[in-house]
């Protein structure tokens, strides 16, 4: 209820509420309010008129009593004659009825919409924002038809008061939330953003509230307000906590605002302005740093006040995701808060290193809390900050870490909430096999998954092991002895038996020469499960037990004993009963060359797309142009997938990098090298073709293959493929501008947005090996309306057609409004280049045609593979290099804060391997490594001297060819 004076009071208001509250029983209660309200229809039917404060007075009751779960059906008119009264207190009990009770289809919509249009032109501002504010509560459409168009003139407008301004911003917001459609964009858009510069913070705040709702919509409308913004932030953290007395919070100014603030910068991509970028940088090192100072007061409103401000900067920083040094020091600082006392910042500063951890620039920092993370794992009380800890676990995952990692995750399920179980089962075993190096830990890992937690246990993983270990022959013998011995426990989970089962039947002949493991030793372990399995494990064991007749021969009649038997032949279940009567007929009738030809061992699987991983998405959810900046959940390697057993001196660790599109979240067929050919899903659109898919995974997995032979040829339909022309079959619009700009970011990562407007979104995952690439390109469509004609040609210009080999997959023509598609294209490269292909993009927008061209970032230093060596191997070689013309030189001034890991993981990211101790000077980097391209490799040997205090760099490459010497020096120049 509002409040009033006491002279003001209506007393038989508090007595009939009195009376209320006095009842003994429901019935009492009901009693005295139909006695009320005939009362009150008395009253307003009487023929003696009303004045306001009875009226009032009687309104106030019926809303009472409505409140109270009565149906009114009474009184609205009285309420609508209450808005023309002069006097606040009657106008304000008008209002608020009005908004509780009357519905848009009500038949006084006309008189109340008059009223309010009235109390608008009143220029009075206390009615102004009674009636802004009933507009705002009802909200509906007639409500945005009658006044959309006139709550913008009244914000804008110089006169209008400062409380006025404010509730027609946020009834504008309300509006605009309900009816976006009736909001008109016109020449008030610009005037609004002015609004941020204004001095009463109030209508900044809303204001901010406005734009950062319009600009989620309408980006370009307001792509104005960001320096605004950081103008305005910069002066709130740069300002005392007494400057701003009014809207200090504890010491703390202005949190609102900034939150807001630093809410409306994560709409935009970073300012292209240097001094307004410059700006921000250093309100976010002020951020950062009032968060490493003592606090002004001990009360938990200031420390809250203070970490959300801090908290929605980390979010900025790593939606920027280009500050190397902003991101180490958010990880440093979200550091410090794993070990907070206070539950909510632990569970915030996980959730926050889960997004840094997808950066390349922080991804290392993250790693540095490991053992804190682990600790909270196993240690924490709440289940949901447990639960952001695996998450972490799992995103800061890599080649290095991952057996510490998947132990401690093996570990911690054994006593893990029921309800994160089946999450963590599963990144599990996508870990295990995504940064398996040995695969016998890899079957080590996943029988210790079904051993300690077998019911979480999907199909699809222990389908993907089998597969495995069929596609491996170095880990057939293993698993089988590996897997034998599991089967020996007392209680052995059912998909254990499952997995013990059909190894043992295809591979049983392996371990079959250890008495401890002969043909009948094998197939008495497994029936000795088969009366505890259920039917579709029985009918499993079955067909290994047939696979055994063929395996050994001297098992034939005890599993002919077996199979003839009431309980197999007579079973109650169709389908056991018939696999018993046919495999023993053709134990019985075949030849051994018949047996061995219909019981051969299974040849290896066609590679698809993991179902494993697309579960996990599954639960995760998938990826949509709407949460494209949020998607940086999962952290991949710079090469992906999972390699084979490699000799550790020869490769070193790729440097990981970001996810910026929640690429990883993308629909099965999205280009993750997780592979499976159990699932029976249909791939997405934008999938691989089937021989491109099976090409390139075997270049995965069989590093003795000939990588020419890797390409997709031309086995695959023109239909599939398209082989890229040259430049000069068509003639593209040039690149756009910044072209060079967008390149150059993708010299050190292979992750990102490529390229973004208001219409259209571009992101990029790619993956290399050897002379090989893999490219997924993501086109979001940003609007609510479709494109059509949508079109991408792909050239390569001048020299660069015989440079390199590029085959692309056509894409739908039509993309919907918020829509995303794939485009895959596989890359060969045949020697070494300079230029880059380009990439055109045409569509039709609103009835214009749009003509993008871009320059994909294939640059000759992602055919890098990193070469470890010992410092005399090294300079040895720098010295066999010697000729002016294998080496590159320059000096150059340093374009970014000169800070070591974000120069190492720069350098990682390059290509080459990071050698240490080599350098005689600790401050120097060197690295090695060699370029594959189908003609020839080169080996490229490179070192990097930093000197601080001048702020400059000298940066040597020498390689065995003059070109890519003088091009990876101009490439890697520009990083730093």
């Amino acid at each position: 209820m509002p409040a009033v004076s006491k002279g003001d009071g209506m007393r038989g208001l508090a007595v009939f509420i009195s009376d209320i509250r006095n009842c003994k029983s429901k019935e009492a209660e009901i009693k005295r309010i139909n006695k009320e309200l005939a009362n009150i229809r008395s009253k307003f039917k009487g023929d003696k008129a009303l004045d306001g404060y009875s009226k009032k007075k009687y309104v106030c009751k019926l809303l009472f009593i409505f409140l109270l779960g009565h149906d009114i059906d009474f009184g609205h008119m009285e309420a609508v004659n209450l808005l023309s009264s002069n006097k606040y207190t009657e106008k304000q009990i008008g209002y608020l009825f009005i908004s509780v009770l009357v519905n848009s289809n009500s038949e006084l919509i006309r008189l109340i919409n008059n009223a309010i249009k009235n109390d608008l032109a009143s220029r009075n501002p206390i009615f102004m924002c009674l009636a802004l504010h009933c507009i705002a509560n009802v909200g509906s459409r007639e409500m945005a038809e009658a006044f959309a168009s006139e709550i913008p003139k009244i914000l804008v407008a110089g006169d209008t008061m400062d409380s006025v301004k404010q509730s027609a911003a946020l009834c504008l917001l309300r509006l605009y939330k309900t009816s976006p459609d009736l909001v008109p964009m016109g020449e008030w858009t610009s005037r609004v953003v002015h609004l941020l510069n204004d001095q009463h913070l109030g209508v900044v705040t809303a204001a901010t509230s406005l734009i950062t709702c319009l600009s989620k919509k309408n980006p370009d409308e307001f792509k104005t307000c960001v320096s605004l913004a950081v103008s305005r932030l910069s002066r709130i953290v740069s300002s005392a906590s007494t400057d701003l007395q009014d809207y200090t919070y504890y010491f703390v100014p202005a949190p609102w605002l900034s939150v807001k603030l630093l809410r409306l910068l994560q709409c935009y991509p970073p300012p292209e302005d240097t001094a307004v970028k410059g700006r921000l940088i250093e309100c976010m090192e002020t951020i950062l740093n009032k968060a490493q100072e003592p606090p002004k007061s001990k009360k938990v409103q200031h420390s809250n006040a203070k970490n959300a401000i801090l908290f929605e900067a980390i979010s900025l920083i790593i939606h920027y995701d280009s500050e190397p040094n902003l991101l180490v020091r958010a990880c440093n600082q979200l550091g410090q808060f794993l070990q907070h006392r206070e539950t909510n910042l632990r569970y915030l500063a996980l959730e926050s290193m889960c997004l840094l951890a997808g950066s390349e620039f922080s991804h290392e920092a993250v790693k540095t809390h490991i053992e804190t993370v682990i600790n909270a794992l196993k240690t924490e009380r709440d289940v949901s900050v447990r639960q952001r800890a695996a998450d972490l676990l799992y995103a800061m995952c890599d080649r290095t870490n991952a057996p510490q990692i998947v132990a401690e995750m093996l570990s911690y399920l054994e006593t893990a909430d029921y309800s994160i179980r089946e999450e963590i089962v599963l990144k599990v075993a996508i870990l295990a096999e995504k940064y398996a190096v040995d695969y016998t830990w890899y079957v080590d890992t996943i029988l210790n998954l079904i051993r300690i937690a077998g019911d979480y246990v999907s199909e699809e993983v222990w389908y993907r092991v089998i597969q495995i270990v069929i596609n491996r022959d170095d880990v057939q013998g293993y698993a089988a002895k590996t897997v034998f011995e599991a089967l020996q426990a007392p209680a052995c989970h059912e998909n254990m038996v499952k997995v013990g089962g059909y190894i043992l039947g295809e591979f049983g002949n392996l371990i079959a020469g250890d008495p401890r493991s002969s043909p009948l030793v094998q197939f008495n372990l497994l029936h000795s499960k088969f009366h505890l399995c259920s039917v579709p494990t029985r009918a499993l064991l079955l067909s290994s037990y047939i696979k055994f007749v063929n395996l050994f021969p001297e098992t034939k009649t005890t599993i002919q004993d077996v199979l003839r038997s009431d309980s197999q032949l007579r079973n109650s279940d169709v389908e056991l009963q018939q696999r018993a009567v046919e495999y023993l007929k053709l134990s019985s009738i075949a030849s051994t060359d018949v047996l061995a030809t219909v019981l051969e061992e299974m040849p290896p699987f066609p590679e698809r797309e993991s179902s494993i991983l697309a579960k996990l998405k599954k639960k995760k959810g998938p990826g949509t142009v709407t949460d494209m900046e949020e998607g940086k959940k999962e952290q991949t390697e710079v090469n992906g997938g999972v390699e084979p057993a490699v000799n550790a001196s020869t490769v070193s660790t790729p440097s990981p990098s970001a996810d910026l599109l929640g690429l990883k979240s993308a629909p099965a067929g999205g280009g993750s090298l997780l592979v499976d050919v159990f699932s029976d899903a249909v791939p997405a659109t934008g999938a691989l073709a089937p021989g491109s898919e099976d090409n390139f995974s075997r270049s995965l997995d069989l590093p003795g293959e000939s990588p020419a032979s890797l390409l997709v040829d031309a086995t695959l339909g023109a239909d599939t493929v398209t082989t890229v022309p040259a430049a000069g079959s068509e003639d593209p619009a040039l690149p756009v501008p910044d072209a060079d700009d967008l390149l150059n970011k993708f010299v050190c990562k292979n992750n990102g947005v490529l390229f973004e407007n208001q219409l259209l979104q571009i992101g990029i995952k790619s993956e290399y090996r050897q002379n090989l690439g893999r490219m997924y390109l993501f086109f979001g469509n940003k609007t609510s309306v479709q494109f059509l004609n949508f079109t991408l040609n792909v050239s390569c210009p001048g020299e660069l057609q015989n440079e390199l080999n590029i085959q692309a997959k056509p894409v739908e023509p039509i993309v919907e409004g918020g829509a995303q598609v794939q485009q895959v294209i596989n890359i060969e490269c045949l020697s070494d280049f300079t230029e880059a292909p380009l990439l055109n993009i045409q569509f039709r927008y609103g009835g214009t045609v749009q003509n993008i061209t871009l320059k994909l970032p294939i640059t000759v230093n992602k055919f890098f593979q990193p070469t470890e060596m010992a410092s005399e191997d090294f300079f040895q070689r720098w010295k066999q290099l010697s000729s002016p013309q294998q080496e590159a030189q320059k000096i150059f001034k340093a374009n970014h804060p000169m800070d070591t890991e974000v120069t190492k993981a720069k350098l990682i990211g390059f290509g080459s391997a990071l050698l240490q101790d080599v350098d005689p000077n600790r401050d120097n980097f060197v690295g090695a490594g060699v370029i594959h391209t189908k003609s020839i490799q080169v080996g490229c040997l490179l070192r990097l001297e930093p000197n601080s205090q001048a702020q400059m760099y000298r940066l040597t490459l020498r390689t065995s060819k003059e070109a890519v010497s003088k091009r990876l020096c101009a490439l890697l120049s520009q990083q730093f």
